[in-house]
């Protein structure tokens, strides 16, 4: 009688802030990491807190403004930086409880509910630091809002935040080494946004500290033993089913596409109706229609 074994998919803790611009920008290569590996990667989300008030420094959205179009020039990701002029949130706490209070009803890890607050921030100038928005957000994505309202409001989710923020300031001496050290805003110091530590079934440790290249991630991936099953590129619009709404520089990655050829098939199936653009004010996002 033969028996079919499932490896132990390779655990990553991936270290970020909803409100993180440069966290904003790895999503292609997250994704594509996600086609490629599949289930050979489980992803959990430790919420680093990237400010607790940004009230308390002095200039701070116009500095947040000029950034995060640097950021969107470097990367080609859509963002839409008068969020910080319009909608100013105070902190990146109240989102990062959010993320924490998904998880616990999400089948997904909460990535969905992650990823629709990052559009929100960085796309859609949604002010997203209030439970009632951050409720809604839950709603949007399908989550239980009653449970989500109550898990958002308990001791419990205090604490799972409390211990993301304990893991971001606990720095490896590797990264450090490498000279990949943050300030914590007056919190002592911290990684950077994004980082990944890939875990290996024996235990191992992989690394990978700050904005990257795919191939790092990659190479990463398969030193904790993670597998790859699939390496060709997904079709645009199988693309689009699975993660819902992409950015152009995201539909490049995953479909293995040059920028060219990405906007000629996307605006293709635009007009034949079959995926919808969304402007935004650097760039575009894509969604089935």
């Amino acid at each position: 009688m033969s028996s079919i074994f499932r490896a132990v998919p390779v655990r990553v803790r991936y270290f970020t802030d909803p409100a993180c611009s440069w966290s904003w920008a790895a999503e292609p290569m997250v994704r594509r990491l996600m086609c490629e590996f599949g289930d050979s990667l489980s992803f959990t989300w430790v919420m680093g807190g990237l400010a607790r008030d940004y009230t308390a420094r002095r200039d701070v959205y116009a500095w947040l403004l000029a950034h995060w179009l640097e950021v969107a020039t470097e990367t080609r990701m859509p963002i839409d930086p008068l969020l910080w002029k319009e909608a100013p949130i105070a902190s990146t706490y109240p989102a990062c409880m959010a993320v924490k209070a998904a998880q616990e009803q999400a089948d997904d890890g909460g990535y969905r509910y992650l990823r629709a607050v990052r559009e929100g921030l960085l796309c859609f100038r949604r002010k997203l630091d209030t439970t009632e928005a951050l409720v809604e957000t839950a709603r949007e994505v399908g989550l239980d809002t009653a449970r989500f309202r109550i898990d958002l409001q308990s001791h419990a989710i205090v604490e799972a935040f409390g211990a993301d923020l304990e893991a971001t300031r606990k720095v490896p001496e590797e990264a450090r080494a490498a000279g990949k050290v943050e300030d914590a805003h007056g919190s002592g110091e911290r990684v950077p946004f994004p980082s990944a530590v890939l875990v290996g079934e024996d235990g191992s440790e992989h690394g990978v500290y700050g904005a990257v290249g795919y191939q790092q991630l990659r190479a990463a991936a398969e030193a904790a033993g993670a597998v790859a099953g699939r390496e060709e590129g997904m079709g645009v619009l199988e693309a689009l089913r699975r993660f819902g709404r992409m950015a152009t520089r995201e539909v490049e990655e995953v479909c293995g596409l040059p920028e060219p050829r990405a906007y000629s098939e996307l605006w293709r199936l635009a007009t034949e109706f079959e995926v919808r653009p969304l402007r935004v004010v650097t760039g575009w996002l894509w969604e089935t229609a």
